[in-house]
């Protein structure tokens, strides 16, 4: 299971680039053995992003489903933070290397990303 945050601010939402492929996705990691979905995102937020903070994190839904996009089974728990504010600084350069705010529908997304995006934006 997967923890994925969407954080929205002036009609344009985070996102972060990865070092892999260069391709767009929103904030996310993999729990931990003994961790909830909630504390994942968060210790993964702090390791990304050190100096975003983050208001209230709402459970939208859990994503377990067959992505349309790259047909692989997705098992996320998507969250919405009612507040964001911070500098977009990365923490750990060998996964991410840019964190933006953009429009939805601008750059190169990853399947997962594209179909979250898909799904709260259309």
């Amino acid at each position: 299971m997967a923890a994925k945050l969407i954080a929205t601010k002036r009609g344009k939402v985070l996102l972060v680039r990865r070092c892999v492929d260069g391709l767009w996705m929103f904030p996310a990691g993999r729990r931990r053995p003994g961790e909830d979905d909630k504390e994942c995102l968060r210790r993964e937020i702090a390791e990304e992003l050190p100096k975003l903070k983050l208001g209230r994190l709402v459970l939208w839904r859990k994503a377990t489903t067959k992505n349309k996009y790259s047909s692989r089974r997705m098992s996320d728990a998507l969250f919405i933070a009612r507040k964001a504010s911070g500098r977009l600084e990365i923490g750990d350069k060998k996964e991410q290397d840019k964190a933006v705010w953009r429009k939805p529908h601008r750059g190169r997304l990853t399947p997962t990303s594209r179909y979250i995006r898909d799904k709260l934006f259309t």
